[in-house]
């Protein structure tokens, strides 16, 4: 990556506007993509990354972890022998024990799991799971027998290598996944600290998530509707909770094969009874809006936001074709309030030129193909020189017009009489009703809400906003790798959706970091180009005192200077090797310190 800047003259005043930019390669030629705007890394800006950085990981502590008691030594070096020992990656693990801290996770793992006669703290072997899954997402046999070994953790953690195996991690899995209400719930009130998050509109969704492997002991591992395309394959659904800026508050995991609408009452119930009731809006897509979920939500009382089905636009045929209304909310997008009937609710009439477009190119693509199917259909019968069956050419018109379903209702089609050898031909219509009905309905849908006392813009924007919950989950699908699930016990599939929960609360953590810091929102780029920091032992042969290690973090370059910069971090020089039995209390905590 590099560095790029602007000039820009203005009022008399020249500003000087940086860019973090990546070269990529795009066909034969490669261009310069910007991965964050820095703006001017003036003295105000570093002032507002640095007191972010202090909010969210508080002040700096003088632990002995990166003061090795060297620094004032002055002895003759033998340049002969220098050499440089013990590479590992540095940066993208301290950045995320810093969020695993500034979290609180780290300390609330502390209380909640106990330290009994273990060797090492089972709430370092947790931020070891949680840290693999953010920077490097593995299996934990990976993590014990490779990822580890390469990564400083086992300096940050002062936990030597040899103590982090499969067994500690599985078992570190089991005691975690005892606590997931108490995460969730102190989740909650933190984001509301760190960010200001309003935790009042909550953003509901599901998706599912497939198995490696038979999973016969997992009574939730079902065949169902897969949103991954892998309907061979057992699988678990995911429903996930999260506040209108994304911030997840909570999950819960149903069986394979369970409806989007018959979990609606188990999730509002629960988040509820962990979150509070009061002033909750739910917001949900149509799959969730069946007759027995509204009324249910109506009749308690509950306030609401959710898509109704495309069925339901015919309800509102009058109110679509009326031209009088309509409100232009955002360019392309027209918005109407009407009386839902017989329930006293609002519907919420929207229309979108964008999704207009595309549902009349859809309809046009599928009506050629039907047509071009049939025309080729009439003309074989025609040709035909001996009688036909009527059953098989009705079947095959089935398979055409099932093939296209989308405009299949425009399409009148009979089989008739005739005289000729296949003594039948093809008679085929265009039905009027659907042609005026797409004219009213393309780029159309409709939502229902008893919310009385917002606009119609806030309703639109609330609902809008579940594109965050489709986010969170292709975070953790692309980038966290909840799926596959290779773990056939069901308490260890509990566990590692759970350590994919908490690595997507510590990537939302920095995603929103990086926002206020004015660094984009792409934590992987992050995490990819602080990985390049590296920790190492430069050994000093000296003439007085022999060899002397000294465990050293390489210098950021100009780029990373600038990502440190702004998310107000500044990385140590020197680290103290850690000592050779392991420490009985909790691990020091990375000392991550804000500018001055």
């Amino acid at each position: 990556m590099y560095l790029r800047y602007t000039t820009v003259r203005k009022d008399g005043k020249v500003h000087r506007y940086w860019r973090l930019v990546r070269s990529v390669r795009v066909g034969r030629r490669v261009i310069q993509q910007t991965v964050a705007q820095l703006g001017e890394l003036n003295a105000r800006g570093r002032l507002q990354a640095r007191a972010l950085a202090r909010q969210l990981i508080g002040m700096p502590e003088q632990a002995g972890l990166f003061d090795d008691g060297q620094q004032d030594v002055t002895v003759p070096i033998r340049l002969k022998g220098v050499r440089v020992e013990r590479s590992r990656q540095f940066g993208d693990v301290y950045l995320a024990l810093a969020l695993w801290r500034g979290t609180g996770l780290a300390e609330l793992c502390e209380k909640l799991l106990p330290c009994g006669k273990e060797a090492v703290p089972w709430s370092s072997m947790a931020a070891v799971l949680v840290a693999a899954r953010l920077c490097e997402p593995s299996s934990e046999l990976h993590i014990a027998e490779d990822w580890y070994r390469r990564t400083a953790l086992c300096d940050l953690l002062q936990l030597d290598g040899d103590l982090v195996n499969k067994d500690r991690l599985y078992r570190a899995l089991d005691l975690l996944l005892e606590h997931k209400a108490e995460l969730e719930a102190h989740l909650s009130r933190r984001c509301g600290e760190l960010f200001a998050v309003n935790n009042e509109v909550l953003l509901y969704d599901v998706t599912s998530t497939y198995f490696e492997g038979e999973a016969e002991g997992n009574v939730l591992a079902r065949r169902g509707y897969s949103r991954d395309h892998r309907p061979d394959r057992k699988q678990v659904c995911i429903v996930l909770v999260v506040t209108f800026d994304g911030f997840p508050l909570g999950y819960e995991v149903f069986a394979g094969n369970a409806h989007d609408s018959r979990t609606v009452q188990t999730i509002v119930d629960t988040m509820e009874a962990r979150h509070g009731i009061v002033g909750r809006v739910w917001i949900a897509d149509r799959g969730m809006s069946s007759a027995e979920n509204v009324a249910w939500l109506r009749q308690t009382g509950r306030r609401y936001i959710i898509g109704a089905p495309k069925a339901e636009l015919r309800k509102f045929t009058v109110e679509l074709a009326a031209a009088d209304g309509w409100r232009a909310i955002r360019d392309g997008i027209e918005v109407k309030l009407v009386p839902w009937p017989e329930t006293g609710e609002k519907a919420i009439l929207c229309r979108s030129a964008d999704r207009r477009n595309k549902e009349r190119a859809m309809h046009d693509k599928f009506s050629d193909r039907i047509a071009a199917a049939l025309v080729k259909l009439a003309a074989r019968i025609e040709s035909s020189r001996k009688r036909l069956n009527a059953a098989q050419i009705n079947r095959q018109i089935g398979r055409i017009l099932q093939r296209n379903q989308r405009s299949a209702a425009r399409f009148q089609i009979a089989l008739q009489a005739a005289d000729g050898p296949a003594g039948l031909r093809l008679h085929v219509e265009h039905d009027p009703a659907f042609d005026d009905w797409a004219a009213v309905s393309e780029g159309a849908y409709v939502l229902r809400t008893n919310i009385t006392d917002w606009s119609d813009g806030q309703l639109w924007r609330a609902y809008i906003q579940l594109t965050q919950a489709e986010a969170a989950f292709r975070i953790q699908k692309d980038e966290l790798r909840v799926r596959p699930i290779w773990h056939q016990r069901a308490d260890r599939v509990q566990a590692h959706i759970l350590v994919c929960f908490l690595a997507f609360v510590l990537w939302k953590t920095l995603e929103m970091w990086q926002q206020r810091a004015g660094l984009g929102n792409s934590p992987r780029t992050v995490l990819e180009e602080l990985a390049r920091i590296q920790s190492h032992d430069v050994v000093l042969p000296t003439a007085t005192h022999g060899e002397i290690r000294l465990r050293c973090v390489t210098q950021p370059d100009a780029a990373q200077a600038a990502l440190l910069d702004r998310l107000g971090i500044v990385l140590p020089k020197r680290m103290a090797p850690p000592t050779s039995t392991p420490p009985s209390r909790s691990p020091p905590e990375p000392n991550i310190e804000p500018k001055m």
